[in-house]
This record gives structure tokens, sequence and C-alpha cells, in this order.
């Protein structure tokens, strides 16, 4: 917690949503003073935090001049960026996920590696790639969690992404079982994907998502870890309409904050995070959690779908119905079926292949073998139809937590996450609403609480 005087300095608006604040940090229930009934007595609630910090050389001063960044004057980053530290010590989450970490700046990072290391965080900073100025910050409470390890990604591709994976267990032991205490471990990825400028780098996005499970999953395998649960978090970029979104539920992740108030797809409009330098308003912040009960397909299999749908609505906004698409795939194919060779030209019409920021040759390659159910070099119109042009992720049945199937149950005893409550901050955020007199970010600040439980996963 911060000191009295420092939580003096916020302003009206910031103060009451504080004292709203659900809960703090990594706490035994029996130490809080309102403890949830719900929780499990005894169990410790997790909390995470993630928020975009708006680094000071993107921040404008002047709407009509776009030259005038607040990072031109110290005095104005120095006192926005202490006010979000107060914020952040405030609520003191066990987990900090911030985007937008101004690496450049010495006196910048000090600040928060002083404050947040002075009360009882272990701090880790990551720079995007070529020198863009800015980066990410993860940070979790040392009287929560024991690191065991810290990984970094470099997506290496447009926009010089970088991801962060800490592999952490909880100091404290979830319970005791015959084998004696039963230890919580679990994977935290800290990411800030692309930026939609036009509809073209949808591959990308998705290619920066896929890469990140990639990652996690080749981490665990070589590591040969027990399953264990996954938390993303950051600026996503893209709202619950999107494919990133599409992707990461047909892989097992819920979005918390959707969970936490048992909002569906319908609800989308419902709460917003972010208000973007265009103007528009949407909610693109989010911390993903997958249980290592979830079912999910093989990633590549997801991957291979999610592209597909991407080509769909392309050739839907070129108004095809779906005899044309057909037609349009078989170009100037001899015969009622589509080539290899016609394929990859008309993925490079629509832009998907030939760019610097599209597929690759093994990744068309994947899609192409995605498609071929009978491998005989060409595909038919069933194929077409049932592995193309049909959407195979929207049809299957959801429930409210946006999983794509029900847990498998099977013999081997696991341990996950219960989502017990998620915040936006300003909480206008929560009704789709942007105060005008919000000035931390353009984006709110997301927190979750979390309790742990044991699941049944299956052995594989």
């Amino acid at each position: 917690m911060v000191a009295g005087s420092n939580a003096a300095k916020l302003n009206l608006r910031e103060s009451e949503s504080l004292s709203r604040s659900y809960s703090s940090g990594c706490v035994s229930v029996s130490s809080m003073t309102e403890p949830n009934p719900e929780t499990l007595t005894g169990s410790c609630l997790v909390s995470c935090t993630t928020f975009n910090i708006l680094a000071p050389i993107y921040k404008r001063l002047d709407q009509q001049n776009q030259g005038i960044r607040e990072s031109e004057f110290r005095a104005f980053w120095v006192a926005r960026n202490q006010r979000i530290l107060d914020w952040l010590l405030y609520e003191s989450s066990a987990i900090i996920c911030l985007q937008e970490f101004w690496v450049g700046n010495e006196e910048f990072v000090n600040m928060y590696l002083e404050r947040l290391g002075d009360a009882g965080y272990s701090t880790f900073k990551l720079a995007r790639t070529n020198n863009r100025g800015d980066g990410l910050l993860t940070a979790v409470r040392r009287d929560c969690f024991r690191v065991l390890n810290y990984r970094e990604l470099h997506f290496n591709d447009f926009g010089d992404r970088v991801a962060q994976l800490l592999h952490v267990q909880l100091a404290a032991p979830f319970s005791q079982n015959q084998k004696g205490n039963v230890q919580q471990e679990m994977l935290i990825m800290n990411t800030h994907l692309l930026f939609p400028h036009d509809s073209s780098l949808s591959i990308v996005r998705l290619h920066q998502v896929y890469k990140i499970l990639q990652f996690v999953e080749s981490y665990q395998n070589e590591n040969k870890l027990n399953p264990m649960p996954i938390i993303l978090c950051g600026d996503w970029n893209g709202s619950k309409r999107g494919h990133v979104y599409k992707f990461l539920r047909s892989q097992g992740f819920v979005s918390t904050y959707d969970t936490a108030h048992q909002y569906t797809d319908a609800d989308a409009h419902k709460w917003v995070s972010h208000r973007n330098h265009r103007g528009n308003i949407c909610g693109v912040d989010f911390i993903w959690l997958c249980n290592p009960n979830k079912s999910r397909k093989p990633l590549k299999t997801s991957w291979c779908e999610a592209v597909f749908g991407i080509l769909r609505r392309q050739l839907r906004k070129a108004s095809m119905a779906e005899n044309d698409a057909f037609a349009f795939l078989k170009g100037d194919s001899h015969g009622d079926f589509i080539t290899s060779s016609a394929f990859c030209e008309a993925l490079h019409q629509v832009n998907l292949i030939g760019q610097p920021s599209g597929l690759g040759f093994q990744e068309t390659r994947d899609l192409w073998i995605q498609a071929d159910v009978d491998a005989n070099g060409v595909l038919d119109y069933e194929e077409f139809k049932n592995r193309i042009w049909i959407s195979t992720v929207s049809e299957e049945k959801e429930n409210l937590n946006g999983s794509r199937e029900e847990s498998i149950r099977g013999t081997e005893d696991a341990l996950g996450f219960n989502v017990k409550n998620a915040v936006l901050y300003p909480r206008e955020a929560e009704k789709g609403i942007w105060p005008e007199d919000y000035t931390l970010s353009d984006h709110a600040r997301l927190s979750v609480v979390l309790s742990p439980e044991r699941v049944w996963c299956s052995q594989s």
C-alpha cells in the first residue's frame, strides 16, 4: 500500500473509484475484512492488473498539432506517471502487466523500478525491437510468488512487438493432500499486439497470437511441465468481434472480465477499455485465462481455421457468395476443383501472401494440408465448403464463459483458477462510456481477482 499522503494526491474521480476496489493483492480469505462467502475457506485470492499506461512519446498534448508530445515536458509525464504508480501501489495487485512502458527514458524506468521494488515487487522490463522507445513491464509481488523462470519473445515481424513469459509459483501452498503440500504454479504472459491500421494487418495480429501460443506450448513441452493455468495479459488492440478473440477461445481461453460479468458475444457493446487516436472507443484490453482442464484443438488446426476466417471475410467483403468464392479460388483451373497453385494465387490477390507481413511458405502449406482432407492434391467443392467456407468455430456450442467445449473429465488432479470478480477503471468504461475528464491514459485499467480451485484434466 502507499502512504495516505500519496493517496490524497489522487483526484476526486480516482479517489471515489479507488474506494470501490474489490480486493488487493494475494491475501488469505481469513484476513479480508469482508470475505467473499463463495470463496473456499483458507484459499488465496490472486489479483492481476493489466494497463496500457500510454507512453509519453505517444501522448499528444495538442490534437491540432500532433508534433507536441508529453515526453517534451518532464513535469507533465512525471506527474501523470506518479499518479499511475499511486494507483498501482494502492491496489497492490499480485501481478501487474504494463504496456507502452517508456523504456527509452532512464529516469522514467527508475521511477517505476524503485517504487515497485520498494513496495515488494520483482520487476521485468522488455523493450520493443528496433529501438521503438517503449515496451513492457511485468511485476509480481515477492510475498505472493516465487519466480521460477523468465523468458522473452521477440516477434521479429512487422510492428516490432514483443512478449514476456513468467513461470511462477504461489508462495503459499494451495492446500494439503496425502502427498503433502500442493503447490500452485502458473504461466503469465504480457504483450501488446499491433494496431489494426487496415484490414491487411489482420493476418499479422493473428500471427502474433499464434507465436505466443507456440512459445507457451514449446516452453511447457521443453520443461515437461504438469498441467497449469495460463494467464495472458495485455493490450490486444482488437475487440470480441475479431479473429484474435475467436482464435484464443478455440484454444480454451476465456475473457476473465466477460466471465465475471457473465457476458456473451451479444454483450460486446457493454464495456470499453480504450479511446484510440481516431477517437473510437472499444474494448481491447483483456486478461485471458486458460485452466488445464479446458479442451482445445491442436494449435495448428485452430490457427488454420482462424486464417480461413480472415479469407472468408475478405471474400464476403467483395460480395462473393459461396459459389462465387469457389470460382474465385478455382481461378483458371480446368475441372471443378481448386489446385494448390490457384489457391496460392487467390491468397495473393486478397493480400494474405506476397506481402512483407503476409503468410510464409510453410504456413500456406499448412493451410492447404488442412483443407485437402483426402490429400489428393486438389480441393473439391465439399472440401472447400466444409474446410474453408463454413466457420467451424462460430457454429460450435459455447457456454457463458466462452469456452469451446465442456471440460474433459479425466483422472489427473490439477490446480486452476476460478474468476471471482473483474473491474475496469474508470468505472464508466463498464457501461460503454469514456469519461472526458479521465487523464491517466487512453486505456482503462483492468483488474481481475482469481481464486485457486481443483480441476480435473485429461491425461495426455
